[in-house]
């Protein structure tokens, strides 16, 4: 079943922890970005382990493979339920973040979180990625991060649900994805190039949706939230 992660992307901890207790009544994930990380993530840590909820720690690590896997030791914590790293740092940089993730939990006896690899992020769109000196189109890169992701042990990859059909095909329902990108059909695309609905992240397989500034910025929270829920779950009736 597809499940709702909201993106904390807030300059202030006071707005974040305000949103983390109006949508803990919801059965959702949270996100820390790296407007969080890098701002208040002692204090936005704590506050989660304190609601006892899951949240995902969106820090798209990239770097050689020992500081990388030294990183993921820091970031292993109760209640850290995915954290991701870059697919373009390479299969032994992905395989390090695993390794260390598993030994981390280990140590701490808690479950390991899942490791995502980004392939292509959504504000990218087909004629972007020659600038970045890649050939080929998005699907195909994303294709082939993702093999590379899937051999060194990632549970899934960070993904438009534009691709997720086919990584489903070439890699099985067990091979995770995760969308950002978004958008309820009345919410504008902001910085996103690659967006979709909920409803139709959903129906193509999606197993995590991203959500930020529909919900964040929403007059009411909580009654967005509710809203997205409600156009996912027909789609997965």
């Amino acid at each position: 079943m597809s499940q709702l992660i909201v993106a904390l992307d807030v300059p202030e901890p006071e707005q974040a922890e305000a949103l983390v207790d109006q949508l803990y009544e919801l059965d959702v994930i949270f996100k820390i970005g790296l407007e969080a990380h890098c701002g208040y993530p002692e204090r936005m840590f704590s506050y989660l382990q304190a609601r006892d909820v899951r949240y995902f720690v969106d820090v798209k690590l990239h770097d050689i493979p020992r500081t990388v896997g030294a990183a993921i030791r820091q970031l292993v914590r109760p209640g850290a339920h995915i954290i991701n790293v870059h697919a373009l740092g390479g299969l032994d940089m992905m395989r390090a973040a695993v390794e260390s993730a598993d030994a981390r939990a280990g140590e701490l006896g808690i479950s390991r979180p899942h490791i995502f690899a980004v392939t292509i992020l959504t504000s990218l769109a087909h004629e972007d990625l020659g600038e970045l000196g890649l050939s080929g189109g998005v699907g195909e890169n994303a294709t082939r991060l993702a093999a590379l992701a899937r051999d060194a042990g990632c549970s899934g990859v960070v993904c438009s649900a534009h691709e997720v059909a086919d990584l489903k095909n070439f890699f099985g329902e067990d091979f995770l994805t995760l969308t950002p990108g978004i958008r309820p059909r009345q919410a504008g695309h902001s910085d996103q190039k690659r967006v979709v609905t909920p409803a139709q992240a959903v129906a193509v397989g999606a197993d995590y949706l991203v959500v930020g500034r529909p919900i964040t910025q929403a007059p009411d929270p909580l009654h967005a939230a509710r809203a997205i829920l409600a156009e996912m779950s027909p789609a997965l009736a």
